[in-house]
């Protein structure tokens, strides 16, 4: 028997791990410090691993936030960003016929078949409301004499859980499962968070949803596996989960990789993004945490230890091979009384009870983030990638601290309230992963959702799913997603494949599934990077992206050597 590339790799293996360093780690100012040897830590002499430093990043966010108040800069970049959605019309009209040519012209690719990444979904949701009722009707009928929860030193059954709510599971239907989202929940994101309580029951949320449970996950790996197989059905779909690690116990690496392993939950058609939620202020309350520095140093030290000793970290190691980044997730509406500045307190020393601002959040984690990916780089491991949810509420300086540390961002709608930044996230191709129908239940009808006006400029957008539980209807979310768009937008083929191909530009996939997806040169610019036959993306359009934002960028050079040249010549 002949066996696969897929089948004969195990991706599980623990075999030929890299040796251990034995390096000394340790949290300064909330980033982590590490050092060769005891000698080098006894006399504070770091390894050399580059970070942005604080000062750093506070004079940026200070300039570039004086920058967006600036009457002519305003007006600058809303002419050009006018300019640009007038240049696409004319694009359109002149060559819409030309592109549809050329894309028929094309054998065995059209959009159903080309590569498109669900950029932005959470794991606790991936799933459609249909197929957890039916999950949940299925365990049922099996495992109802199961001990599946501890509550209040008491174990029970899941026969039980559903007698103490007074329900029978045959009887559920998705109406009573009450996980949908609606108009109930728009500017309510409160009620929103409840709607991960099937029926609204904490329970079930434990005991469906959870990976650190009384049955260590095993229902939600055999749901999230069930999703899995329905991308690898497809083929041409894939995702990239949030999985939440909270910073309250450095021990939540530990049991969210040994629950990976045991389950088996890898798929060649996922990778993992770990979510951050912004909740200090709950875990200083509850005296989980004395300081802010403790929760990063929960959140990011058994990584740099996974990193310097894979043989005591054996599970981690392996589950990092499949993590492609970092989120920072809460609800961005909420504010914060406190003004990052020079003279925040570090995060030792930040003990109050009340929640660090945004960009504290995003410049921690960003530090740390880079720090770990030079040493995994110097170490010949995978790196990771900072892709915060911003902008989909809140302060424009939410946009602003993204800008400055994010490689790729979720939402992004308060672009729009910004010409400056809009025009910023344009020049620097700045990824943005859009959700129009998850923001259409919670921030912004679904009419005046920016994604289309965002393409036609030029930005780099990809449609995402968010929440298929609460959002979409169908087995198959990410084509909801397009189809709903398609169709509201008449957008064309050659505009669903580019944001598909945008999709696949902006993931976490390695560079290998990259080039076979996208063609051998897809880091290259303009129609040359462009493998058509790959992507399904016309050349005619490739061309034009890349020559507007040319023009973009040398009128903007040019203006800056005028000037220079005008300050030297006085």
């Amino acid at each position: 028997m002949i066996l696969t590339l897929q089948e004969y790799y195990d991706p599980y293996s623990t075999e030929d791990l890299p040796e251990d360093l034995n390096y000394h780690l340790k949290m300064k100012d909330g980033i982590v410090n590490v050092y060769e040897n005891n000698e080098d830590l006894e006399n504070e002499r770091p390894h050399d691993l580059p970070y942005a430093d604080f000062e750093t990043f506070v004079v940026d966010l200070s300039h570039i936030l004086t920058m967006i108040a600036d009457g002519p800069t305003k007006t600058y970049c809303h002419r050009r960003l006018n300019f640009l959605i007038s240049k696409f019309y004319l694009h359109e009209m002149l060559n819409e016929m030309a592109e549809l040519k050329e894309l028929k012209k094309v054998p065995h690719r059209d959009f159903y078949n080309v590569r498109k990444v669900d950029t932005h979904i959470h794991a606790a949701a991936c799933m459609s409301q249909k197929h957890l009722l039916t999950f949940i009707k299925k365990t049922y009928k099996s495992d109802a004499d199961r001990v599946v929860l501890k509550k209040d030193g008491q174990k029970q059954t899941l026969k039980q859980v559903f007698d103490n709510l007074n329900m029978n599971p045959y009887d559920l239907t998705v109406d009573s499962l009450d996980v949908h989202a609606g108009r109930q929940t728009f500017h309510r994101f409160d009620k929103f968070n409840s709607m991960y309580n099937p029926v609204g029951a904490s329970e079930l949320r434990e005991i469906f949803l959870k990976t650190d449970n009384l049955i260590d996950g095993e229902y939600f790996a055999r749901i999230i596996k069930e999703v899995s197989h329905d991308l690898e059905e497809s083929k041409y779909q894939h995702a990239e989960p949030r999985l939440s690690i909270y910073g309250h116990s450095p021990l939540e690496w530990d049991n969210l990789s040994s629950w990976f392993i045991q389950h088996k939950v890898y798929s060649p058609n996922t990778r993992w993004i770990i979510q951050v939620p912004r909740i200090y202020d709950i875990f200083k309350s509850r005296k989980l945490v004395p300081n802010f520095a403790k929760m990063l140093e929960n959140i990011f030290l058994p990584l740099f230890e996974a990193t310097v000793n894979p043989h005591k970290h054996k599970n981690l190691h392996v589950f990092l091979k499949y993590v492609s980044g970092f989120d920072s997730v809460d609800d961005e509406s909420k504010h914060s009384d406190h003004m990052f500045s020079l003279k925040s307190p570090k995060p030792e020393q930040w003990d109050r009870d009340d929640n660090p601002p945004y960009s504290y959040y995003l410049f921690y984690m960003y530090a740390n983030i880079m720090v770990l990916n030079n040493l995994r780089v110097e170490c010949g491991l995978s790196t990771f990638q900072f892709r915060p949810h911003c902008g989909e509420a809140g302060s424009i300086t939410h946009l602003v601290s993204a800008f400055l540390t994010a490689d790729n961002i979720s939402h992004g709608l308060n672009l729009k309230k910004s010409p400056v930044l809009q025009y910023l996230y344009y020049l620097a191709q700045v990824p943005i992963a859009m959700s129009p129908l998850s923001n259409n239940s919670l921030f912004l009808e679904y009419s005046k959702n920016p994604l289309r006006e965002f393409l036609q400029k030029g930005l780099c957008v990809s449609l995402s799913t968010d929440d298929p539980m609460q959002f979409h209807y169908t087995k198959e979310p990410l084509m909801e997603e397009y189809a709903i768009a398609a169709q509201l937008w008449k957008l064309s083929t050659c505009d669903v494949c580019e944001i598909a191909r945008n999709s696949v530009l902006q993931s976490g996939l390695s560079h290998q599934e990259k080039k076979y997806f996208l063609g051998e040169n897809y880091l290259k610019d303009g129609p040359e990077g462009n493998n058509i036959h790959r992507t399904n993306v016309a050349q005619i359009r490739m061309a034009y992206r890349h020559e507007t934002l040319w023009n973009e960028l040398s009128f903007i050079v040019d203006a800056v050597k005028s000037d220079t040249m005008h300050s030297n010549f006085q």
